[in-house]
């Protein structure tokens, strides 16, 4: 059966097979994971992709992982040919990766076919992305407020983590060394391999069940399928171009705000999303690189799309973005990248949308929190005699739609993860939870209110060292159509402001203090 003949049934059969494998191997991840970033925070990402690397299916997870994969995929492909039995990871946002925390583990799935020479080359891929509490440099948590990359933490470019299915052990002890929690780094890693095993068993099953040819022939009918869907409702745009400005508070080092300038330009089945006149590359943190554009860029017209199409490389085809060299959406070496692809991507994900909103106001949402108002900590646990690092994004408002108000407390845009238990949070680390609230009245007022921030108070029982990468402090989330914007955070220590961005000492019996923004409003207030 050749792809136009491939049958709309069996389209539907085989996106939920593929999709169904990338959030088996999530479940798989989650469930043998040691941290709680992964196992109750489930910031991850899992997704399958074919013998050429294109994204087939993606898992349920992180948007901001998962539009950006496909280029760490990428460029372990053309370090290595894969082999059965060989894993490898890769984190540098300069080789396809995003920043440091997020490592990415790549395998072949090797169901019979063959390249040149009769050599045995892989028939699908199968990758997943998992943030690490703790991947060195100078901040407990690998999310620090620094001015280059050498300081975030352990920068590990393709290499091989499994060769023919034995750890390389030079590689693991290197990562270990370098890291300040081994033992949960080392579950962690172990994770992700055993997830791409049930990744490859799964694929090996609809293989013997349906035959290798109709699935590759099934895997390229869904590519063609979300591009015609994609185009389709590209065409729904007027045509035109339509522009949109936002920026970041600052990088952390200086004031200055960093802005983000897009120009969409529709045409009939196809868009640009071009970021000239962004601001450069920035000497704080904040430089996200040309996957974090792509990614955001993705979600964003992915969300247009009515219908539930797989969530594949079909999708970026009649897009193209434009993110000029050494710029706040295209960093290049030596840029500091930690909050890049966390809160830089929010902002692009803003910008796309206001831009989009000029386009179709009867169809896009006020802007949202803005921010993952990212945590990170670690000292040294008395109690348990051991070094302890957590790393959290805590929730905001949502903005606020034509049809409805913001949900309050939620995770918004690149991010999808949840919140770790209190329970489980004191579990695990010398820190008590004071109070965890929704923050009344920080939404935007409107015809339709934004959503509501949250209030998290922390109590720490032991002295910590506090990384604070978080923003819309400044400006509040904006408004649409007559919407008021949301109110801005805060964040203090025993009540006294900290900067949005900060390192902070804190000694035992401190309170940190963090109030997320709420959405915009949607409409003028009747």
């Amino acid at each position: 059966m050749t792809r136009s003949q491939t049958r709309a049934v069996d389209l539907e059969i085989f996106r939920n097979l593929f999709v169904s494998i990338a959030d088996e191997m999530g479940t798989v991840l989650r469930k043998t994971a040691f941290s709680a970033n992964i196992k109750e925070r489930r910031d991850y990402s899992c997704a399958v992709y074919d013998a050429q690397g294109l994204t087939v299916a993606m898992g349920d997870h992180m948007p901001v992982h998962l539009g950006a994969m496909p280029l760490s995929v990428a460029s372990a492909l053309a370090r290595f040919d894969l082999e059965p039995g060989d894993v490898a990871i890769v984190n540098d946002p300069f080789a396809g990766g995003t920043h440091l925390p997020d490592i990415t583990s790549i395998s072949g799935v090797f169901l019979g076919g063959k390249g040149l020479g009769g050599r045995k080359k892989p028939d699908f891929y199968v990758a997943s992305r998992a943030h690490h509490a703790d991947v060195g440099g100078m901040s407990a948590g690998s999310m620090p407020l620094a001015r280059e990359i050498y300081q975030e933490g352990l920068r590990i470019p393709p290499v091989l983590l499994f060769r023919k299915g034995k750890v390389v052990e030079d590689v693991m002890r290197m990562i270990l060394a370098n890291v300040r929690t081994p033992e949960e780094r080392e579950g962690d890693l172990m994770a992700q391999i055993m997830a791409g095993r049930r990744g490859e068993d799964r694929l090996r099953e609809i293989a013997a069940r349906y035959g290798l040819a109709r699935v590759k022939s099934s895997t390229a009918a869904l590519m063609d399928y979300t591009e015609r869907v994609t185009r389709a409702m590209l065409s729904k745009i007027p045509a035109g171009t339509y522009s949109f400005e936002d920026c970041l508070d600052g990088d952390g080092i200086t004031p200055d705000p960093v802005w983000i300038r897009v120009a969409l330009q529709i045409a009939p089945g196809q868009a640009t999303v071009d970021f000239t006149g962004s601001s450069p590359q920035v000497g704080g943190s904040v430089n996200a690189n040309y996957a974090v554009a792509v990614s955001a860029a993705m979600y964003c017209f992915r969300c247009l799309i009515d219908a539930d199409v797989p969530y594949n490389s079909g999708l970026l085809r009649p897009i193209q973005v434009i993110a000029p060299d050494r710029s706040i959406v295209n960093a290049g070496l030596p840029a500091a990248m930690a909050a890049g692809n966390v809160e830089t991507s929010q902002r692009i994900t803003d910008t796309i949308l206001g831009a989009l909103a000029k386009a179709l106001p009867d169809r896009i949402p006020a802007a949202s929190s803005g921010t993952m108002n990212n945590l990170s900590f670690g000292g040294w646990d008395q109690l348990r005699r051991k070094p302890f690092a957590y790393y959290e994004t805590i929730a905001g408002g949502m903005g606020a739609s034509p049809l409805h108000p913001g949900r309050a407390a939620t995770h918004t845009h690149m991010t999808n993860s949840w919140n770790t238990p209190v329970e489980a949070f004191e579990h695990e680390y010398p820190v008590r939870v004071k109070s965890y609230t929704v923050r009344r009245g920080s939404g935007g007022e409107g015809l339709h209110r934004g959503g509501d921030g949250v209030i998290r108070e922390l109590q720490f029982l032991e002295p910590a060292e506090v990384t604070l990468l978080a923003d819309r402090r400044v400006r509040g989330p904006w408004g649409l159509s007559g919407g008021e914007a949301g109110k801005p955070g805060t964040n203090q220590r025993n009540g006294e402001p900290i900067p949005a961005k900060s390192r902070t000492a804190f000694e035992a019996n401190d309170i940190l203090r963090i109030e997320s923004p709420g959405g915009g409003g949607w409409g003028a207030k009747q």
